[in-house]
């Protein structure tokens, strides 16, 4: 019975190997303070909404709505910031 012919394998030639720098992973200095900040400001101006909003003449103006958002938005800004930390 006849042999099938084999395949000649391609000579291996390596890829030349490019040299790269290592890749800074680091946060900025001012990020972990900033989120730390945020998160703790939406808290408490919740809570001082919650506890005392009708005697704050500003956050009487703004309303239910807008005092939470204002809160809430504080927060998701420094959950953002959050996510960037590394």
């Amino acid at each position: 019975m006849p042999e099938s012919k084999r395949r000649k394998q391609a000579d291996y030639t390596p890829v030349h190997e490019v040299s790269r720098k290592p890749i800074k992973l680091d946060s900025p200095r001012w990020l972990a303070p900033a989120m730390v900040t945020l998160l703790v400001l939406g808290l408490l101006y919740i809570v001082v909404f919650y506890v005392a909003g009708n005697q704050i003449g500003f956050m009487v103006t703004i309303g239910n709505l807008g005092n939470v958002l204002i809160g809430f938005s504080m927060m998701a800004v420094g959950f953002f910031l959050a996510t960037k930390w590394r």
